[in-house]
């Protein structure tokens, strides 16, 4: 009867394995942030150590069961036994053996993690590295140039492919975690203290990241997108930002600009080129041209940026952006200004 019980659980086995990987593995590793597909340096040392300690966890798991099933087949109880088998004291050779064995493990895995750890310090890989200051807010994010006239922008990293960028991370608030699994692991922002990490990435591309450490409401939707782009397009990209259009050019988007200022906006904003210079907000200097806003929440699209100024709680439920409780004649207006701004 226990047999038919189990032959009966067993033939669920192979579907809820199937579910199992269905269900978490294969979107992860298909899905933007995959770390199984590296796309630098970085990445690709650290998924190798990964797969080296996998593969020693492997073979000890493959000795330990294969030990264990012929400990059982070997002792198990025969027809006609009474009371307990002989009994045995430790064997010494065999502590000795379980002892040193695992030392040896542990010791080889400590020799690529230190190696790696080296490897992967800030200093001195990242001597002629280009330096990136990211800051964490509930819940976007900062990020600044110093060495191009510290311009600011938001939620996005534009980096050139193939040269080392240094990271300087810290937090205005609350612990948060960057993490961009193509381009490497996670590294803490911490309040009151800068911590270091660089990247580098092979290939132009958008790379997506997201904050790895619990840090209020809207967590999950404190999304990171690094776009890698060639040395010629990042050239042409700081330069926009250095010289940006920002003069509405519309009558709409004049009235925008006004509507902006009176409703507060400019309190929290920062517009360069203009007298907006608030620091609460993410910086909108380049907003048309990023792909996502309300922290890469959604498409960058005039219907979403209406949505969001109209009622970011209904777009990003925890957002610290309030209701203004905005006329629809100012948030098309605000929404054609924002929509002007190069």
């Amino acid at each position: 009867m226990l047999a038919n019980r189990w032959r009966r659980v067993g033939k669920w086995v192979p579907l809820a394995t199937f579910l199992a990987v269905g269900l978490t593995g294969c979107g992860f590793l298909e899905g933007p942030q995959s770390m199984v597909q590296p796309a630098g340096p970085v990445a690709q040392d650290q998924l190798q150590l990964i797969g080296s300690s996998f593969w020693i966890m492997v073979e000890i798991f493959l000795v330990v069961a294969t030990v264990l099933v012929l400990a059982i087949i070997r002792f198990r109880e025969r027809p006609g036994q009474r009371g307990l088998p002989p009994q045995t004291e430790g064997d010494n050779r065999l502590e000795l053996l379980w002892t040193i064995v695992p030392f040896l493990l542990l010791a080889l895995l400590a020799v690529g993690t230190v190696k790696q750890s080296f490897s992967l310090s800030a200093s001195p890989a990242t001597k002629n590295a280009l330096p990136i200051k990211v800051v964490g807010h509930q819940f976007w994010w900062s990020v600044q140039y110093p060495t191009y006239n510290n311009l600011t922008t938001a939620n996005e990293i534009h980096i050139p492919v193939g040269q080392k960028v240094l990271l300087e991370l810290t937090s205005t608030d609350v612990l948060h975690a960057f993490w961009v699994p193509r381009l490497g692991g996670k590294t803490d922002l911490v309040p009151g203290k800068t911590n270091y990490m660089w990247i580098e990435a092979d290939q132009p591309g958008i790379y997506r990241g997201q904050c790895a450490e619990f840090c209020g409401t809207a967590h999950a939707d404190m999304r990171l997108v690094i776009d890698a782009q060639t040395p010629q397009q990042f050239a042409a990209w700081t330069q926009a930002m250095l010289h940006p259009q920002s003069t509405p050019t519309s009558a709409l988007a004049q009235q925008g600009m006004i509507d902006f200022a009176k409703a507060g906006c400019s309190g929290c904003h920062t517009i360069a080129g203009t007298n907006f210079e608030g620091q609460v907000g993410p910086n909108l200097t380049d907003l048309t041209g990023r792909l996502m806003i309300a922290g890469n929440l959604v498409p960058n699209t005039p219907a979403n940026l209406a949505a969001w100024i109209r009622d970011p709680q209904a777009v990003k439920p925890g957002a610290l952006m309030p209701n203004l409780h905005l006329p629809e004649n100012e948030i098309r207006a605000i929404v054609a200004y924002l929509e002007s701004l190069r």
